[in-house]
């Protein structure tokens, strides 16, 4: 009777010291003995349940199954038989089994528990003396891959995840899929080289060196095949990131076919701007704004010009001595300085062999890539200007005795020479009455002679008058007297002479 009192005292205090041993514990105990009651837990595994004493986790395990709610981490409700408080009474060994704890009432999961087993057999382990459920809470890990997981999927940059190991991708997200259109189930289990995310990659082998090593991959580009067939061009980098207590790499792309395709079309638009340029029957340079400096001009103009290519391009304008006069050149690089296009501005430019070209220049400002550049396109009007200055010539020749010309001819001559007079400057008031019968006579065709018969004036006094019309309305011929009139209207009809003895001593 002793010896069994000594006994059960020795198993009390060996349980009362297991109990100190494992009241300081971060993992949860909870003891449990076979008969389905629940004998003791820990602080940690009451803290991990959100109450205070044994008897809120319940008396037997049917009342914690009352009590608490578990689900698996895929959402399936744990049946009452997987509980682990009832596999470990059933004498199930088992590890790392995690379920979500909701207490009972609440809509949302509160702990995420990982859980394994323990039987303590007593001396002969013939039955078990103590079922034992220890618990680890992982709810903030749980939660950090919840939220990596949220951020993954909804990040529109695309990224797939492979295990080190075997090279298995175990995570894709949306933008992936969006960016190459692969479904979800051609990716996942299929390893970095079944879709290789490295096809062409410039640095492929230090990629492949680093992968196999763990480390991060530097960005490159490469080439993704696409399943429909075709390629995608993207920027490829790897990060090594840990999924659980795997060693893995995160791949992140981006999409660089849009850039392709602009990069493609500029250069396609450029090529078709170099064959116009090149053909263009009109002279045409193109040079930098900054400096002023040639970059390229066509054949037109090497042929106005007489400069080859490799004698004017990369120097500027003014240092060719292209210009005719330094006060031309920093006329028109002011005006292209200050952000202006020309537009018919007349110039007069000098050619290789020395001769003189009248030009009409006009520049616009254009882009090549990066570069702000200036075209610039020449008009030879040489010839028209030397067939102009022929006419006039030969008008002025003809005007010297108009005698015999009919009026209408000596109106369209005058309005040749002076086909859009300025009407600005002195008018008609400013002419004396004597003066206006003078110049509506001249309109008319007279001569001096004429003039002085028609007025009963002496031919000096009707040179006199023409005299004071030319200061007065700033001309020097008799043909741009008339063009002056007509141009205010002014054709002599009607008018009506005064004979005045003062006008005339005048």
């Amino acid at each position: 009777m002793a010896e069994a009192s000594f006994k059960s005292l020795r198993e009390t205090a060996g349980l009362r010291h297991l109990r100190q041993i494992i009241v300081g514990l971060d993992e949860g105990v909870v003891l449990i003995d076979p008969d389905q009651s629940l004998l003791w837990a820990n602080d940690a595994a009451l803290a991990m349940h959100g109450v205070e004493d044994i008897a809120d986790l319940g008396a037997t395990v049917d009342e914690y199954r009352s009590r608490f709610q578990l689900r698996y981490r895929n959402n399936h409700r744990v049946e009452a038989d997987d509980y682990p408080i009832e596999r470990v009474v059933a004498g199930d060994s088992f590890s790392e089994v995690v379920v979500e704890v909701t207490v009972a009432g609440d809509d949302s999961p509160r702990w995420v528990h990982q859980v394994r087993s323990l039987v303590l057999n007593d001396a002969d382990e013939a039955e078990p003396a103590c079922l034992v459920l220890i618990i680890q809470d992982v709810s903030a890990r749980y939660a950090a891959e919840d939220r990596f997981e949220q951020s993954f999927n909804a990040n529109p940059a695309p990224a797939v995840i492979c295990r080190l190991n075997d090279l298995r991708f175990v995570k894709v997200n949306v933008g992936f899929l969006e960016m190459t259109g692969h479904q979800r189930d051609q990716v996942l289990c299929k390893t970095v080289y079944d879709i290789d995310v490295l096809r062409e990659a410039d640095r492929r082998d230090l990629a492949k060196e680093r992968l196999s090593e763990g480390r991060t991959i530097p960005q490159m580009e490469a080439e993704l095949e696409l399943p429909g067939g075709g390629v995608k061009l993207v920027l490829v980098a790897g990060q090594p990131i840990d999924m659980g207590d795997q060693p893995c790499m995160l791949f992140t792309f981006a999409d660089l076919e849009p850039r392709r395709k602009a990069e493609d079309a500029l250069r396609h638009s450029e090529q078709r701007f170099t064959r116009t340029f090149q053909m263009a029957p009109i002279p045409m340079a193109i040079g930098a704004r900054d400096g002023h400096l040639l970059c390229e001009v066509n054949a037109s103009f090497t042929q106005m010009t007489g400069y080859s290519p490799t004698e004017i391009i990369g120097r500027p304008l003014g240092q060719v001595e292209l210009w005719d006069s330094r006060e031309s050149q920093h006329e028109i690089e002011e005006a292209i300085e200050a952000g202006h296009d020309l537009r018919g501005h007349e110039a007069r430019i000098h050619a290789r062999d020395g001769a003189t070209i009248d030009c009409i220049v006009s520049t616009e400002a254009i882009r090549l890539g990066d570069d702000a550049c200036v075209l610039w396109a020449f008009q030879d009007i040489t010839r028209r200007k030397a067939t102009e200055l022929e006419l006039v010539e030969a008008i002025e020749a003809v005007m010297k005795d108009t005698s015999w010309f009919s009026r209408s001819i000596m109106d369209k001559l005058a309005r040749l020479r002076a086909p859009q007079p300025d009407v600005a400057g002195p008018g008609l008031d400013d002419l004396s009455g004597r003066e206006r019968d003078v110049l509506a006579l001249i309109c008319q065709g007279c001569d001096d002679k004429t003039i002085a018969r028609t007025l009963d004036v002496a031919s000096n006094t009707v040179r006199n008058h023409v005299a004071r019309i030319y200061a007065k309305i700033g001309v020097n011929r008799r043909i741009a007297a008339v063009a002056w009139a007509r141009a205010r209207g002014f054709d002599g009809e009607g008018v009506r002479h005064e004979n005045s003895q003062q006008e005339t001593a005048a």
